[in-house]
């Protein structure tokens, strides 16, 4: 299991890189953060049958969000930001993670080029969120249940 500020900084250095290829890439939101990190962590639970970060995952207007990750990042809209050296320490360990990486290539190949207000609609759309009153917590296992018939498992 990984903090889940190794993910959060995974996800800035791989936005980072993008954003350096081709200009019409967007910054990284927190709102968008948010979503990735609900996909990462449902992708985890099916996939693996765990976590991928201790953190819970709570019901919000907007969305499922990771409450330090939002108190991290209060007041901020895009989180991008310099990329330190801890930074790329960060993303290159989870790189060599083969399954780690794996899930959070997977997540950020199928919705990191959407818009934080596109994932937004698509979580609520889905039964966990839905599912669950708002400013509660996400259950482990609404979120595999629902998602194990979304992700595939390769055998």
């Amino acid at each position: 299991m990984y903090d889940v500020f190794k993910i959060v900084n995974w996800l800035r250095v791989k936005n980072n890189a993008d954003m350096k290829r081709n200009e019409n890439v967007e910054e990284l939101t927190q709102m968008k953060a948010m979503k990735l990190l609900y996909y990462i962590q449902a992708a985890s639970l099916v996939v693996t049958g765990k976590r991928m970060f201790n953190e819970n995952l709570v019901a919000w207007k907007y969305g499922p969000v990771v409450e330090r990750v939002h108190e991290k990042y209060r007041g901020q809209r895009a989180i991008v930001g310099e990329i330190t050296d801890a930074d790329l320490d960060d993303y290159s360990e989870l790189e060599q993670d083969t399954n780690t990486a794996d899930i959070l290539n997977s997540i950020y190949d199928i919705y990191g080029y959407s818009s934080a207000y596109d994932l937004m609609r698509q979580t609520h759309k889905e039964k966990p969120w839905q599912e669950t009153k708002q400013s509660e917590i996400i259950s482990d296992e609404a979120i595999k249940n629902y998602y194990s018939g979304v992700f595939e498992v390769e055998a």
